[in-house]
């Protein structure tokens, strides 16, 4: 089945997320922002703490349902005697919940400004590898 990937996720959040099954996370990477982007609630993504250039086939991760999704620009504002910066960062977060474990088959979509699409198998828990 083809997901959105979030990549590079990191593994103590991929394993909180396995054991209490709904947590909200906030995403700032703009990579994993543009996939964010186009999910809706009840939408299913793949996370895995693979980074995108090391995705391959047989790489695992994880399926979540998205089950709100909020985005939030945050304005930063520093200052001295010479000079005013003003910037702003978009961020959104997601609360999602743990549907299953899975492996990549292939890579079906890794164009620039688009999010990434990846084709993967559920696995059950009672495979071995």
């Amino acid at each position: 089945m083809e997901y959105i990937a979030l990549t590079g996720i990191a593994d103590y959040v991929i394993d909180i997320l396995k054991k209490h099954t709904l947590r909200t996370l906030e995403i700032r990477n703009p990579l994993n922002f543009l996939g964010i982007i186009e999910l809706n609630v009840g939408d299913d993504v793949l996370l895995t703490s693979t980074s995108l250039q090391d995705i391959k086939e047989g790489t695992p991760g994880m399926i979540a349902r998205v089950m709100q999704k909020q985005i939030s620009v945050h304005s930063i504002l520093s200052s001295n005697d010479i000079y005013i910066e003003e910037r702003e960062a978009m961020s959104v977060r997601i609360q999602l919940e743990y549907r299953s474990i899975a492996r990549v088959k292939s890579i079906v979509s890794n164009k620039l400004g688009k999010p990434i699409r990846i084709d993967v198998r559920e696995i059950s828990c009672y495979e071995a590898r």
